[in-house]
C-alpha cells in the first residue's frame, strides 16, 4: 500500500465524495488509496467507508491548518462544496480558499475542484432578463462556485475543473420528486419548456473523478463537464411513468413562476433553470455524454439508474 499515491477526499461522507471513495477502493489493483475527510469519523457513513479501506481522517474544510494536515503526504485530492447546508456563497468562497491554499502547502499534484458556471458571465448583474439575487449573484450555488475557481488558478493549484450536472438522486428526495396536482395526477415541475436538462447518477460523479486521476496530469488546467444523459422535461415524465407504473406529466413553468414556489432556494433554483434553458446549447455541449462514458465505462442512463432506484423514489399516495 506505500507505494500507491494517495487521493484526499473532502466532504467524504456526501454524495460526490462517497462515490469517489467507493470507486478508488474497490479498484483492489489501483495505484490509489484514499484519505476520506469528514467533520464526525464516528458517524454511520464514515464508518462505512473505513470499512471499505479508506483512511477516514476528521477535518473541516474552513479550517486551513487541519486541511494541510490532512493533505500531508498526498498526491491528489477532490474537493467540493455544501451550499446547501448554508445558502452562502462567501462561505463557499472561503471555504475553497482554505483548500485550495492548503493544496498549495502540501504540494498537491492534482486536485479536482467540483464547480459549475459563474452564469454572471452569462448573464451580468444589470441583466434583466433574471433577478439579481443577495446582490451579488444571478444563480448563487452557481456563481460562488464559478468564482472559486479563479483561487485555485491565482495559487498555481494544478487543478481540473469538473462541471457536475442535475443528480438523478434528486428524485429521492420529496421536494424534487413527482408531485400530486389539483386533479391528483403526478407531475414534475421545470421552467425548461422544451430544451434538455444534463443530468447524471451521483455514483458516477466519483467514478469519474477518479477516471479524472486516472489519466495523470492530462486534464490539469482544463475545465470538463459530465453528464450521462440530456433529457427534456417531457422525456423525464416518460422514463418516470415506465418505471413506476404511473402516469407522470412534465408540468412547464415559467421561471417566474417557479421563482415564487414556497421553498427555501426556489429563486435560485428558479434562475438556475432559466440559465440552463436559455443557454441551452452551450450547457450541453460542456457535457458530453460520450466524454463522460470514456472516463466511466461503468456510466449509468437515466433509465438504468430508474430500474435500480424506483423503488425508493418517494411518491404522494394515490
Amino acid at each position: 500500500m506505500s507505494d500507491k499515491r494517495i487521493i484526499v477526499v473532502a466532504g467524504a461522507t456526501g454524495h460526490q465524495g462517497s462515490g469517489l471513495v467507493r470507486a478508488i477502493t474497490a479498484d483492489k489493483s489501483g495505484g490509489f488509496t484514499v484519505r476520506a475527510l469528514t467533520r464526525n469519523p464516528d458517524s454511520e457513513k464514515a464508518r462505512a467507508l473505513a470499512a471499505l479501506g479508506a483512511e477516514v481522517v476528521a477535518a473541516n474544510i474552513d479550517d486551513f491548518e487541519a486541511m494541510k494536515a490532512a493533505y500531508q503526504g498526498a498526491w491528489g485530492a477532490f474537493c467540493v462544496t455544501f451550499y446547501w447546508d448554508h445558502f452562502l456563497p462567501e462561505k463557499e468562497l472561503a471555504e475553497a480558499a482554505v483548500m485550495a491554499r492548503a493544496a498549495r502547502a502540501a504540494g498537491l499534484r492534482h486536485v479536482i475542484w467540483s464547480t459549475l458556471e459563474d452564469t454572471r458571465k452569462w448573464v451580468p448583474l444589470d441583466d434583466n432578463r433574471m433577478p439579481t439575487l443577495h446582490e451579488k449573484y444571478k444563480v448563487p450555488h452557481y456563481d460562488g462556485k464559478g468564482e472559486s475557481n479563479e483561487i485555485f488558478t491565482a495559487l498555481g493549484v494544478p487543478t481540473t475543473f469538473l462541471l457536475t450536472s442535475f443528480f438523478y438522486d434528486n428524485f429521492l428526495r420529496a421536494g424534487a420528486a413527482p408531485q400530486k396536482d389539483p386533479a391528483g395526477d403526478l407531475m414534475i415541475t421545470f421552467p425548461l419548456d422544451d430544451k434538455k436538462l444534463p443530468s447524471i447518477a451521483v455514483e458516477d460523479i466519483g467514478r469519474c473523478a477518479y477516471g479524472i486521476f486516472q489519466r495523470g496530469t492530462e486534464f490539469i488546467g482544463k475545465t470538463v463537464g459530465i453528464a450521462g444523459a440530456h433529457l427534456t422535461g417531457a422525456e423525464i415524465a416518460a422514463a418516470l411513468s415506465k418505471a413506476l407504473h404511473r402516469q407522470v406529466r412534465y408540468n412547464n413553468v415559467p421561471p417566474d413562476v417557479f421563482r415564487a414556489f414556497d421553498f427555501p432556494g426556489a429563486d435560485d433554483l428558479g434562475n438556475m433553470f432559466q440559465f440552463k434553458r436559455d443557454f441551452n446549447d452551450y450547457y450541453c455541449g460542456a457535457r458530453s455524454i460520450e466524454f463522460t462514458r470514456s472516463l466511466n465505462p461503468r456510466l449509468q442512463s437515466f433509465d438504468q439508474w430508474l430500474a435500480a432506484n424506483k423503488d425508493h423514489i418517494p411518491l404522494p399516495n394515490r
